[in-house]
């Protein structure tokens, strides 16, 4: 039967797994028969093609008639260092790739408790939420929410719409640098809006960073919530004492 499995639909649970066993290695040239796949995951063929259909929808096989089942080569994942100094422009060029930042929406809105307590105001503080997507070499890679204290920096949606950087929209508001406090990361599928705007299929993994940016005199200066695709980035934790 083709229904759901703890809450998560059978083929999705195939199509992770032929997924993690492509991304692993394990599979590196032609899917196995439908009949072993559905004999190892424990469902039917019927399943089992829902979920190579999805994986084919993703770019990750390809269906030969009469041949079977091909894996596409994988394209490697850009690399974004996380560490003390968070800087997307500055990462991607090092890497000679061509970084770009579009303001996607904003809004001003006021602190809840959670976004007083990561900002260090008080409940109800005029913040600036900025919606943004990072682009490498046109290719939308991440979308991110930052909450900004209005006060402290009333520009900064200007700024930000101009330059394309938080790190240069910050420094056009007089803050020169600043550092990362702290990373927190989870996984999820993405959201319908997200998979709109980053071009991606509807139940694509992104990897969910919450972070809190400070100046140099560790006062708050953004929180940020970025969803990277995570079959076009890896996160890459440095440790502070060899960045």
């Amino acid at each position: 039967m083709d229904g759901q499995d703890d809450g998560i639909s059978r083929w999705r649970r195939v199509a992770d797994g032929i997924r993690a066993s492509i991304m692993d290695a394990v599979i590196t040239d032609r899917l196995p028969p439908e009949t072993d796949l559905a004999a190892d995951y424990g469902v039917n063929r019927h399943t089992v093609r829902r979920a190579i259909a999805a994986l084919a929808a993703e770019g990750i096989v390809r269906a030969e008639r009469g041949r079977g089942t091909f894996v596409n080569p994988v394209e490697p994942r850009i690399s974004y260092p996380i560490g003390t100094r968070a800087r997307f422009s500055e990462n991607m060029m090092r890497q000679s790739l061509e970084p770009s930042g579009r303001l996607v929406g904003s809004q001003k809105v006021s602190a809840d408790m959670g976004m007083a307590r990561l900002l260090g105001l008080a409940l109800g503080a005029p913040l600036h939420r900025l919606d943004h997507m990072a682009v490498v070499d046109g290719v939308p890679l991440s979308r991110s929410t930052s909450h900004f204290s209005a006060e402290r920096f009333p520009g900064i949606i200007a700024a930000y719409a101009q330059e394309g950087s938080i790190t240069q929209a910050l420094r056009r508001c007089g803050l020169a640098d600043y550092r990362r406090r702290e990373t927190r990361l989870t996984a999820e599928r993405v959201s319908p809006g997200d998979a709109d705007a980053l071009s991606c299929a509807g139940d694509a993994i992104v990897l969910v960073t919450n972070a809190v940016d400070v100046d140099l005199e560790d006062r708050p200066v953004q929180a940020i919530r970025t969803r990277f695709l995570a079959d076009r980035m890896e996160l890459v934790f440095v440790n502070p004492e060899s960045a």
